[in-house]
């Protein structure tokens, strides 16, 4: 098998969007707009980092693969007026613990469940992005009584190889290189990489300003997530013969918003997946990528705002 020089760096590129460490120590505060402290918790004996704003009925904010809490940063200070915000870097992912396990859709399930059964949250509205998306369908056909609404941006459909349209990702899903090869890629990358895989992920090239380069950069430095995303992709088989073939049995109220540029999941996937759900409330925003909520939340916070008002 071959690796160009472009498909080498893809396969460390998914980093752009993490905020990473696999040490013991971690620094005060999480890099947001703001420097915003966070809080930690132990499920199965793992550290999990989390944001807990706000007060009301609980609303958990859920990043996306490779992903981190500052996806989100945009949104927690606008919902927390109304609601309890609570916004974890998953297992394996940004600051939380990063196990040597295995990271199939059934483990992350169960390991949210637990999440939520440490802050003893009965029920919350769950919010995800792509494959954090995934994770709240999962759920909500998994444990229905643990799941309020759901909000899905930018995802998740029911065969992913196939949606992914990017031609970067798909060399990343079809052709990455060992771990090995591609850990030491990590550490050689530099700030062009980072900028190169924002441009997939964000419509607008005038929000990829230095400074959200340069803590992505610094973001890829911290730490190994190497091994977690791996073993993520090893069982995405898991979710498309699993919980893909399930999502029409999702009962619960949605809200569905998809960008109109998105370049991972094309806007014709996300009218699949609008099929697959047909009490979802559909929301195309224009002028954005796979990161809508967090390039144009002048329009997305308003849709979640109304929507999170119907169940109160």
């Amino acid at each position: 098998m071959r690796w160009g020089t472009t498909t080498f760096f893809i396969a460390i590129g998914c980093f752009t969007f993490v905020g990473c460490s696999s040490s013991n120590s971690l620094p005060p505060w999480v890099e947001l707009i703001q420097r915003v402290p966070f809080q930690t918790i132990r499920v199965n004996d793992h550290r999990i980092v989390y944001l807990d704003v706000g007060k009301g009925k609980p609303v958990i904010l859920i990043h996306g693969f490779s992903g981190s809490m500052w996806q989100w940063e945009n949104q927690y200070s606008s919902l927390a007026q109304t609601h309890r915000v609570l916004i974890p870097d998953l297992l394996g992912s940004g600051l939380s613990d990063k196990p040597e396990a295995v990271y199939s859709p059934e483990h992350l399930v169960k390991f949210f469940h637990d999440f939520m059964d440490s802050l003893e949250i009965e029920q919350a509205t769950l919010i995800g992005n792509s494959m954090g998306a995934g994770l709240a369908m999962a759920m909500a056909l998994d444990y229905p009584d643990r799941v309020d609404q759901l909000v899905l941006i930018s995802g998740f459909p029911a065969q992913i190889k196939s949606s992914v349209a990017s031609p970067q990702y798909r060399r990343f899903l079809y052709h990455r290189p060992p771990l090995w090869l591609a850990t030491i890629g990590n550490q050689m990358a530099g700030r062009g990489t980072t900028e190169r895989l924002l441009k997939e992920l964000v419509h607008q090239p005038a929000l990829i300003s230095t400074s959200v380069i340069e803590r992505s950069f610094h973001n890829r430095q911290r730490g190994n997530v190497l091994t977690p995303l791996y073993s993520l992709l090893d069982h995405m088989d898991s979710w498309e013969g699993g919980y893909g073939q399930r999502l029409a049995d999702i009962s619960h109220p949605t809200l569905l918003v998809w960008g109109d540029h998105d370049r991972v999941f094309p806007l014709e996937i996300g009218k699949q997946v609008k099929n697959l759900l047909p009490q979802a409330e559909w929301h195309i925003i224009p002028e954005a990528g796979h990161l809508p909520q967090w390039e144009q939340p002048q329009v997305v916070n308003p849709l979640i705002l109304s929507f999170l008002e119907k169940a109160l």
